[in-house]
């Protein structure tokens, strides 16, 4: 069982930076690849970023790669998203998830424990 809050959203204007924060509480979250996903408004959850147990590896959607950073610290049990250089279209809701398994995904299915979500907006 892992419970996840997220934090640090807001309003930003483009170009900006925003780092999202992810507390993580449960027996296994070091044992467990984490990513983040993001809804906007009339859309579907998608895939952002994702990094393994270990913060060995880590990967990216095309669309922040080069722009947004995942990051953690296990024995913090925190999980990081600093997002760099954003657009409008980031807006969304963003999602901190774990994952069943190690190894890093992209794939809703593969996470089972889910945050609240935290509002990102970015005005042009």
């Amino acid at each position: 069982q892992v419970q996840l809050v997220e934090s640090g959203g807001g309003l930003v204007q483009a170009g900006g930076s925003l780092r999202l924060s992810c507390a993580a509480s449960g027996r296994t979250f070091s044992s467990s690849a984490m990513g983040w996903f993001r809804q906007a408004p009339g859309k579907e959850r998608e895939f952002v970023a994702t990094i393994s147990a270990t913060g060995s590896s880590t990967y990216y959607a095309d669309s922040v790669k080069g722009r947004f950073t995942i990051s953690r610290e296990n024995a913090k049990n925190m999980v990081y998203l600093q997002m760099n250089s954003l657009k409008p279209e980031d807006t969304a809701v963003y999602y901190c998830a774990a994952s069943r398994s190690r190894s890093y995904s992209s794939r809703l299915y593969d996470y089972n424990y889910w945050g609240q979500g935290t509002q990102v907006t970015v005005s042009s």
